[in-house]
């Protein structure tokens, strides 16, 4: 699931707000930014960490790894363990990805999920994701997510700039 937004702030200030892995949660409607163990400094390709998350009254950690660190352009990383205090559940999750394009104005954010369960039997994973996101699929369920996602980062980055 793919989707994008135009922000009109500089690529450098995009990236730098994105590839800070413990300020996700200003922007993310799930995600709740990281548990603090974050290198100070800019993230690498290789840097990892544990993102917090909530849906409702649920709550989880994951651990992440830092696969793109390209500033102005793309910042990415895979989600390959879960748990409720503590990512114990290894195993391919998912891939978060963010691209920043110049524009006329701005930049133009795209925001990129990558289902990365394929070792999953479909109806398990059907069934799984209609119980976790109140009967709708993953795919639409991330789609309102990353838009709301974009919506938020567009919003703060903006009055940002503006202040």
């Amino acid at each position: 699931m793919s989707r994008s937004i135009e922000v009109e702030v500089a690529p450098r200030i995009a990236y730098q707000a994105v590839s800070r892995p413990e300020d996700m949660g200003r922007w993310s409607p799930e995600n709740r930014g990281t548990t603090g163990d974050v290198p100070a400094g800019p993230v690498v390709p290789g840097t990892s960490f544990v993102g917090r998350n909530k849906r409702g009254r649920i709550q989880w950690v994951t651990r992440c790894t830092v696969t793109a660190a390209e500033p102005d352009s793309r910042f990415a990383f895979r989600v390959h363990a879960i748990g409720a205090r503590k990512p114990r559940l290894r195993g391919p999750i998912a891939t978060w990805e963010y691209r920043f394009e110049p524009t006329e104005r701005g930049t133009r954010v795209t925001e990129t999920w990558t289902d990365d369960r394929r070792a999953w039997p479909d109806f398990v994973a059907h069934t799984f994701d209609r119980l976790v996101t109140s009967g709708h699929t993953f795919a639409d369920f991330q789609t309102r997510n990353i838009d709301r996602t974009l919506q938020n980062l567009k919003r703060q980055l903006e009055n940002a700039d503006a202040a």
